[in-house]
């Protein structure tokens, strides 16, 4: 009971935080001239858009976190149950990594507000990526996947960082999109997290979910603010790096090694939207971070939904899959196989959508 209070802490003072950041943002980015300009051949919007939402979602959620860590924690540790309080060295053993996420996600949000102002190439925006991913992996969080070496380890780590936060990137393309695929799978990573006690990674999950939560009223159509590539470039960061943090596989109490693989199927949906849309650029001869219309999300436009409607198609089939990764930390073989299928087919309706969505 102690700990679902103090998620409901968190994610609320994310939420508040984030609700209260955001105005503030809004009207900075007209001062600083942090707009996103009409463009009639792939933007919707038809007046200039402030682009600063991406600090507001930071700045919530960094403030939640250095708050609670560092003053509301050592004040309250005394007084904790004793089912809490045992919990307390362990958190104060954590903080080089907790260190290393705000200065990760702080870069991922510079990174990102330099290619809103000045649109970076696509090289030095990549070289950017990949040496915050080499941080990340060389203060030891990192993906083996069971495979014994530094070097695997090293290149596993940055391309799944790098891959992450580019298909959440590209995902930012209609209002509440990626801020609302990212809030679901953040509380999924929380619930996964959440389950196996490994309450680090859920707080974590849950003051981003809080923030992105706080932060969505004011992006969903008609949106009045957009996450940016400040914003898009942390989201992803975060949702690449939370994974990495948990523990899907237990040698004594998972059936088989396929949680491994309940990531993969949390970000199906921008993972496997980025890597069509790059597929179909590359075909027609196009550079892969040229922008266009050919997302899941302009397809389901093209077909006929409204925006809102596409954007809320699109959160209900990262729930599904989601969920039915959930499945996968208890089940044995036969029964993982057929979340897996199930999945697969989840997706290949994506493609077909895709695929008769450009045809219209």
């Amino acid at each position: 009971m102690h700990w679902i209070l103090i998620y409901f802490y968190v994610f609320d003072v994310s939420f508040v935080l984030a609700l209260l950041l955001t105005p503030v943002f809004q009207r900075l980015s007209f001062t600083l001239k942090f707009l996103d300009e009409p463009d009639k051949e792939r933007k919707i919007h038809a007046e200039p858009m402030p682009l600063l939402g991406g600090f507001a979602v930071f700045g919530a959620f960094a403030t939640n976190i250095l708050l609670n860590y560092f003053i509301v924690m050592p004040l309250v540790s005394r007084c904790a149950p004793g089912d809490l309080s045992i919990h307390v060295p362990g958190a104060f053993s954590v903080w080089a990594k907790l260190l290393v996420v705000l200065g990760g996600g702080a870069a991922m949000v510079l990174l990102g507000a330099v290619d809103d102002k000045k649109d970076l190439k696509a090289r030095p925006k990549l070289l950017g990526q990949i040496l915050i991913a080499v941080l990340v992996w060389a203060v030891g969080m990192r993906i083996t996947l069971f495979v014994p070496s530094q070097i695997v380890s090293l290149l596993l780590t940055v391309f799944w960082i790098v891959a992450v936060t580019n298909a959440l990137n590209f995902l930012d393309n209609m209002d509440g999109l990626c801020a609302g695929v990212g809030l679901v799978c953040a509380m999924l990573f929380a619930f996964i997290a959440g389950v196996q006690h490994q309450y680090f990674v859920c707080v974590l999950a849950l003051a981003l979910a809080g923030a992105l939560f706080g932060f969505l009223p004011h992006n969903f159509k008609p949106a009045k603010i957009f996450l940016g590539d400040s914003g898009s470039h942390f989201v992803g960061f975060m949702l690449a790096v939370l994974p990495i943090m948990t523990t899907f596989y237990h040698e004594e109490t998972t059936p088989t090694h396929l949680p491994v693989l309940i990531p993969l199927l949390v970000l199906a949906v921008p993972l496997f939207d980025m890597a069509l849309v790059c597929w179909m650029r590359l075909r027609r001869g196009q550079w892969v971070s040229v922008g266009d219309t050919t997302h899941i999300s302009h397809r389901l436009v093209k077909l006929g939904l409204p925006q809102s409607w596409a954007v809320t198609l699109i959160y209900l089939i990262t729930l599904t899959l989601g969920l039915g990764a959930t499945v996968l930390l208890w089940s044995e073989a036969t029964a993982a196989v057929i979340v897996l299928i199930q999945a697969a087919g989840i997706l290949a309706i994506v493609t077909l959508l895709e695929q008769h969505g450009g045809k219209r």
